[in-house]
């Protein structure tokens, strides 16, 4: 209901406001009149008659609904917003005082929920900012940055690819600001919204089983909030219920995701490449993560190989995950001529990082940000940003000669003549590369 709005859409009341008792009435319409607003645009009625209303004239540019007399506050505000026009920002009322219900009218797509009986301050205050929402400067199409879109793979179950996709997708909202999407495609087990400590709500589900219902207005209702810039698609589907599509569905949200954020990460399940080829297609860079396993590099190698012929636009990057020192079926140098490639980023194992972060609801990257594995996603994050290496920028500035990897790499080998390094007495440990 809070879809991007297109000024000159029509003649449209600046409020509407439809509550079920005399003293909210009352209330609003006080408040209404010190805001310049016309009163007699606040009802006596709830959210039925807000949807009958709605269903004749244009949507205000703010809307008041009550929920008091509402069954289902959920299903209604749905029924809401299909006859509500985009750009219309929503605040409701309710007695039910509950986190849970709170979380998924927020993810619907209203701007507020306020708990009866209203409070004149609390009233003031919402409507004050969902008039400031709706006044907003919208960003001039000149103004946007070019879409990426990353999917993420995993090689093998249990590599950690949603692991990855979740911190991608945590640093790239934190770090650039960029509006970021994850849409999680793993519709019956997709841990997205789990890892970050969030309802996944039926968007996904939804999504799947019409597919003419997404659009602009869609996307903005069901993508679940994990922050001002991070929104999240996934699902919990019941395990007992099979979702029959041809993939139509997921090109579609790939499609409306693509106008709506900066940057995409689709969390991928590698099952899904088969069935459906064409969420690949768009790709700007694909990250295949992996691990030290024979398994993994069979896999591996299968996965690069189709790729190439499927998505020979897109930028390819392997990630090595759970990399323990030591202890692996396959070493990286023999794993990497197995592949044919060299691995771009190793992350280190770290199972403490990981217990703390599900214990923390919060990505691995952001728990474990001073860690070595915080800082290996930082570097991958970096490279998918095509930012240079700070280590290599500090060098260059201290008077080393060049301030890429490849030239540090250059400075530290050992002359034929025998003498000392330039840069210390051993070569450093890379991660990538």
């Amino acid at each position: 209901m809070n879809a991007p709005w297109k000024h000159g859409s029509g003649m449209r009341d600046p409020f509407h406001a439809f509550v079920c008792d005399d003293h909210s009435l009352d209330l609003i319409r006080g408040i209404v009149q010190e805001m310049g607003w016309p009163i007699e645009k606040a009802y006596k009625g709830g959210l039925r008659n807000a949807v009958q209303s709605l269903s004749l004239s244009p949507s205000p540019n703010v809307l008041f609904v009550d929920l008091s007399e509402s069954g289902d506050p959920l299903n209604d505000i749905n029924s809401l917003a299909e006859v509500c026009e985009p750009g219309t920002v929503v605040i409701a009322a309710g007695q039910v005082n509950d986190v849970r219900l709170y979380r998924d009218l927020l993810a619907s797509g209203i701007q507020d929920y306020l708990l009866k009986p209203l409070s004149a301050d609390l009233v003031r205050d919402a409507l004050a900012t969902a008039q400031s929402v709706f006044l907003a400067p919208k960003p001039e199409a000149g103004d946007e940055r070019p879409h990426v879109m990353v999917p993420v793979i995993g090689t093998r179950g249990g590599v950690g690819a949603s692991t990855v996709a979740t911190s991608l997708a945590y640093l790239s909202s934190s770090r650039g600001k960029r509006s970021t999407a994850l849409l999680d495609l793993d519709v019956h087990f997709g841990t997205g919204a789990l890892a970050m400590d969030l309802e996944p709500g039926r968007g996904l589900t939804d999504a799947v089983e019409n597919p003419s219902r997404i659009d602009g207005l869609f996307i903005e209702r069901a993508m679940v909030r994990a922050s001002d810039t991070l929104a999240i698609l996934s699902a919990e589907a019941p395990i007992s219920q099979p979702l029959i599509t041809d993939g139509s569905a997921y090109y579609q949200l790939e499609e409306e995701l693509r106008g709506a954020f900066e940057r995409t990460f689709v969390d991928l399940p590698r099952a899904m490449l088969v069935q459906h080829p064409h969420l690949v297609h768009d790709a700007n860079v694909v990250v295949v993560v992996t691990e030290f396993t024979l398994a993994s590099a069979r896999d591996t190698i299968r996965i690069l190989s189709w790729l190439k012929a499927n998505a020979p636009q897109s930028q390819l990057m392997v990630i090595a995950n759970k990399a323990q020192a030591g202890i692996a079926e396959i070493a990286r140098k023999d794993f990497e001529q197995s592949i044919e490639r060299k691995i771009d980023v190793v992350l280190p194992y770290d199972a403490k990082v990981a217990t703390q972060a599900a214990k923390l609801g919060k990505t691995v990257a952001e728990s474990g940000r001073a860690s070595k594995l915080g800082q290996a996603m930082l570097e991958l994050s970096r490279r998918l940003d095509g930012e240079t290496d700070p280590a290599a920028d500090k060098g260059a500035s201290a008077g080393k000669a060049g301030g890429s990897l490849i030239s540090r790499l250059l400075e530290v080998k050992l002359p034929k003549g025998g003498k000392k390094k330039t840069t210390g007495e051993a070569e450093p440990e890379l991660v990538g590369n």
